[in-house]
Parts: C-alpha cells; structure tokens; sequence
C-alpha cells in the first residue's frame, strides 16, 4: 500500500511539473509574440553585478534600441551599432573603432536583438515565484540551461504579468557570480532617425578604425 501512495505522489508530481512548463512555455510564447509586434523598441536598463566571495559589486546603467536585428547599444562608456550586416564597437576611451561581421544566426552569438527572445531554446523552463513589485505583478520563470558547459546555474525572468514585457532577469552562475538586469523603461514604436543604425565614420575622424575582416 505504501509502495502504491508513492507511485500515485510521483504521478501527480510529474503531472504538476508538466503542467507548470506548459504554462511557462505559454507565458513565454506571449512575450515573444508581443515583442515581435513592434517596430520598435527603446530600453533603460540597470546592471548590476555581485559576487560576495571574489567581493566583487558591480552597477551599471545602458540603454539599448533595437528595430529587428539592427540595434544601438549604449553600456559601460561603449557604443555598439549593428546595422544588420557589421558591428561597430566605438570607444570614446580608447578613441578606437572595432568592425566585424556579426552571424545573427548563430545561437552561440549573445547580441542585444536576442536580448528579449533568447529564452526560446536551449532551457528547460518553469513557472517560479510570483512578486508584487511597487504595485505590478511579476511572475517569474526559472530557466536551466540544458547545455551542461554552460556557466550559469539558473537564469530568474521577470515578467509583467498585465504588459506581458520582460521586467528583470537575474542569472547565476555555478560560481556564485549574481548579475540582475532590471527594465527601468521599456518604450515602443518611437520616432527613429534614418541613420539610427548606421555607422558614420566622419564622426569620429581621429579614431583607429580596427577592421577584424
């Protein structure tokens, strides 16, 4: 009887983890289907970045716009434009330029155009805590990488339950590294000057144009 009570528990666990992927899944399919919605999208974001045994705290402040696959990206004094085709990396800094081709079909190619949608393969997902941040309801989603070289333990996404658009993602890594990136403001279908993603090099005239291909 015994050996039957934990056949049935284990069933009806497994039913509730199949149940919640199902509903994780479901959530995530909307916020790709709603981002894939917009012209256009225009994000401040925080950075932050801790970890108590190396002592190491990190915080950050960027911004990114993104139409498509083409995007600007504004993070740690760095500018990053893609303009579909190339990257140009421009260090104010170091008064340098860097230019490579970027394969936007790569999966292993992190970029700032996947920031929103990477979650669509590669992790096993399901449904996690759900928060009341500052009067909004955020319901979390915990993602495992399936890739077991990955660094990272766990990956937390936060998503506004009413907007269905990505809150926050907290990720930490198998070393005890916690990096948070946290939407402050996330703006649709703005305004965007034709040269937004494109790269003018009479702007920056006295820079070292490094060209990696």
């Amino acid at each position: 009887m015994k050996k039957s009570f934990q056949i049935i528990a284990l069933l009806l666990f497994s039913i509730s983890i199949q149940a919640q992927d199902k509903k994780a899944k479901d959530l995530l399919n909307q916020v790709t289907a709603i981002v894939k919605s917009y012209d256009n999208i225009v994000i401040d974001f925080k950075y932050s970045l801790h970890n108590s045994k190396e002592n190491i705290h990190q915080d950050s402040k960027g911004n990114v716009t993104l139409k498509g696959n083409q995007y600007v990206l504004n993070f740690m004094g760095v500018t990053k434009v893609f303009d579909g085709k190339k990257s140009y990396t421009i260090v104010p800094e170091d008064e340098e330029v860097t230019i490579s081709s970027v394969n936007e079909n790569d999966d292993s190619a992190v970029t700032p155009s996947k920031m929103l949608t990477f979650f669509n393969s590669g992790y096993k997902c399901t449904m996690d805590k759900l928060e009341d941040i500052k009067g909004r309801k955020i319901q979390y989603i915990k993602l495992i990488p399936m890739n077991a070289k990955d660094q990272r333990k766990e990956i937390l996404l936060g998503i506004d339950v009413q907007t269905k658009h990505i809150y926050n993602l907290i990720e930490t890594g198998k070393k005890g590294t916690k990096t948070t990136l946290t939407v402050n403001s996330f703006k649709t279908n703005q305004p965007l000057s034709k040269n937004q993603f494109t790269f003018v090099a009479s702007k920056y005239p006295n820079y070292y144009i490094n060209k990696l291909d």
